[in-house]
């Protein structure tokens, strides 16, 4: 049997960009991998790991997430976010403001085991009990968010497997720019942006109604149980897209063996990915 090799990839939303705005989303995913490889490297899980990268692209404001998200048509800012593990553990969730870090209220939500997703006041009710402090709303609010909206991208995303062969995913998104309010997009949706079996884990970002309606982040995990490698599956899972739907997506892969893999039909989508014993390797 084939000893799993840890392995880590990051996306940073499909999309279009240019100049140092595009550059710099590279950058991003580029400190994001790094940040979640050393959790890996000083023997965390890869959930930890996971966490800790969304963390990092939701604290940039280059990213539709956390800091920086989408605003809605109401000029507010609602946040959706995943958070699961290879063993089926899940937590996500959706419509939710000020809080600087959604993934981590999505861990909370998986840690305590009661629900899968908690939405909106309910959410930010569940943080305040669990001790993660609001921010007030402009926090998340950046100078740069026009420049967001002309260039049209955002969700960011983290798949990862640890040293020890456990599986994670997590995503974490702004939402559609313009958006109505209490709209919730695949991010959240367990199966549609983000999931992670015991074959594999995915991470989702593009169209998100196009992303439910093919349930792509399950699609794409189910085709490696056909002997498809993750960059096998991501194509055909993109395909399918959009074959059926007409939309723009793009999903990031780990198999169990620490396998890595990415597919997209938009402009571009910036990713980085680490392996054991080898430098990150970033592309678009």
């Amino acid at each position: 049997m084939v000893n799993p090799r840890p392995a880590i990839i990051v996306h940073g939303g499909a999309g279009r960009g240019s100049g140092e705005w595009r550059e710099a989303r590279l950058a991003g995913c580029l400190a994001a991998a790094r940040t979640g490889w050393k959790a890996i490297e000083d023997g965390r899980t890869a959930l930890d790991a996971v966490e800790a990268a969304i963390r990092a692209l939701e604290d940039d404001p280059h990213f539709n997430a956390g800091t920086g998200s989408s605003l809605n048509q109401a000029g507010e800012v609602e946040m959706d976010a995943a958070l699961m593990s290879g063993t089926l553990e899940a937590g996500a969730v959706a419509a939710v403001s000020g809080i600087r870090n959604p993934i981590h209220l999505a861990r909370r939500v998986l840690e305590d085991g009661r629900h899968v997703l908690l939405a909106g006041p309910g959410a930010c009710d569940f943080a305040r009990r669990a001790g993660i402090p609001s921010v007030p709303a402009e926090a998340l609010i950046t100078r740069t968010q026009h420049e967001r909206w002309r260039q049209s991208h955002g969700t960011v995303g983290c798949v990862a497997v640890d040293r020890d062969g456990r599986i994670a995913a997590g995503t974490s998104t702004g939402g559609t720019p313009r958006k109505l309010p209490g709209r919730v997009g695949d991010t959240p949706l367990i199966g549609c942006g983000t999931y992670a079996g015991a074959a594999g884990a995915a991470s989702c970002t593009g169209l998100g109604e196009a992303i439910i309606k093919m349930v792509l982040a399950k699609t794409s995990v189910d085709l490696l149980g056909s002997g498809r490698s993750p960059k096998e599956a991501a194509q055909k899972a993109v395909g399918l897209l959009s074959e059926h739907t007409g939309g723009q997506a793009g999903v990031i892969m780990v198999d169990r063996l620490g396998a890595v893999g990415y597919a997209h039909n938009a402009e571009e989508m910036p990713v980085c990915h680490i392996t054991a014993g080898n430098q990150p390797i970033t592309a678009f």
